[in-house]
């Protein structure tokens, strides 16, 4: 049988009674019985017995070793929840700030452009010449009708005197014409009256000269009182148009505030100071109101960071901010401006309806401002940076 050991010539000289010897190089636990392979398997491969492996967990310095490491690993967490639990920090963090678009208010021609891109300007620095001939030339002509209507009103004041003289001239005429036509009257009624007596006394020539005066003075005094009465018209034309030509002075006045408004904005100007962004305008091109020439971005930035509304509940203006922003080679430093009363979906253009019964509760991020205390200048920060603010709420 398969099992059963195979016979082995006896070479010559051997004994017949004596063992087989075992090959060399045979393994233990190879042999020829089931019996013999248990027997073989305790040995060695010299045929001593084998000693058995120590267990490392019975081995009371691992034990303590262990021990010690799962102390110092539990005592380590306990301290960082404890650091960890002072800070709440968030990825959702921009750089923030007003920027400033200009454009133009009248159209033509750029005739020069005194900045280039990404420029530092002060506020009230020309940016853009556009040119003013056309806005000039209504100014020059506004202000020759100011001439005109500043003369028209000296003409026409000088002839109020005029006319106010000729019409106390043609008053005082009057009325010494009425005196006269009043002394004549009496002498023809005393005349008559006395040839109504005595007939040879007074002669009828004298009479009826008399009479001849004083209806002459009459006639002369109601000339006198027409001609004080056109006088007086001339006055009241006059300061007519004395009030005509301060309305034409007024309308030339306010023609001149706007030409100098239209002169005037033929120059951009920096409104504040920042850096010039976007330019977008070239020297000999045409504008128009309201095209974009380029931006401004200011000076002052802060950080806008979205925090989820389980972060808030701890967070108080004026707490200290730790940030880093990709583009600064150093940590940065501020402080909580603000924190904006309602989350970012109460603003959107369509704010989600609730009502509809499909409701699921989603944590919200709310904008908190964050001012920078000091940004070095090997920072270059703009509006749109990514930035990791991590504020310290105990």
């Amino acid at each position: 049988m398969a099992d059963q050991p195979s016979k082995i010539e006896k070479p010559e000289g051997s004994d017949a009674g004596g063992d087989i010897p075992k090959a060399q190089g045979q393994n233990p636990g190879q042999g020829g019985g089931g019996g013999g392979g248990e027997d073989d398997g305790a040995k060695s491969g010299d045929g001593k017995p084998a000693r058995k492996k120590p267990n490392p967990l019975k081995n009371p310095k691992v034990l303590v070793i262990g021990a010690i490491v799962m102390v110092v690993l539990i005592v380590g967490a306990i301290f960082y929840w404890l650091w960890a639990r002072q800070y709440v920090d968030t990825d959702d963090a921009f750089v923030d700030t007003h920027i400033v678009r200009l454009a133009p208010q009248v159209s033509g021609q750029v005739m020069r452009v005194t900045v280039d891109d990404n420029a530092i300007v002060q506020a009230g620095q020309v940016l853009v010449e556009i040119d003013s001939s056309t806005a000039r030339a209504s100014l020059d002509q506004a202000e020759a009708q100011r001439g005109q209507a500043i003369a028209q009103i000296a003409q026409a004041e000088a002839q109020v005197g005029v006319s106010q003289a000729a019409y106390r001239q043609a008053r005082d005429q009057a009325a010494g014409y009425a005196a006269t036509a009043v002394a004549s009257n009496q002498d023809a009624a005393r005349l008559a009256g006395l040839q109504a007596t005595t007939p040879r006394a007074v002669a009828a020539q004298q009479v009826d000269d008399t009479r001849g005066q004083a209806k002459q003075a009459t006639a002369q005094r109601d000339a006198a009182l027409r001609q004080a009465e056109g006088a007086a018209a001339q006055v009241r034309a006059a300061r007519t148009q004395i009030e005509g030509a301060k309305a034409v002075l007024a309308a030339a006045n306010a023609a001149i505030a706007e030409n100098q408004l239209t002169v005037g904005r033929t120059q951009v100007i920096a409104p504040l100071a920042g850096y010039v962004s976007q330019k977008s305008v070239a020297t000999g091109g045409y504008v128009q109101p309201g095209q974009q020439l380029m931006a401004v971005v200011p000076f002052q930035m802060w950080v806008t960071a979205n925090f989820k509304e389980t972060q808030l509940k701890n967070m108080r203006v004026g707490q200290a901010v730790d940030m880093s922003v990709d583009a600064c080679p150093v940590k940065l430093h501020g402080k909580v401006d603000s924190i904006q009363r309602g989350a970012g979906q109460a603003f959107a253009l369509l704010p989600p309806e609730n009502a509809t019964g499909n409701y699921v509760k989603v944590v919200q991020r709310v904008p908190v401002k964050i001012t920078f205390d000091d940004v070095p200048r090997i920072c270059p920060l703009g509006p749109g940076l990514s930035v990791q603010p991590r504020v310290k709420v105990r």
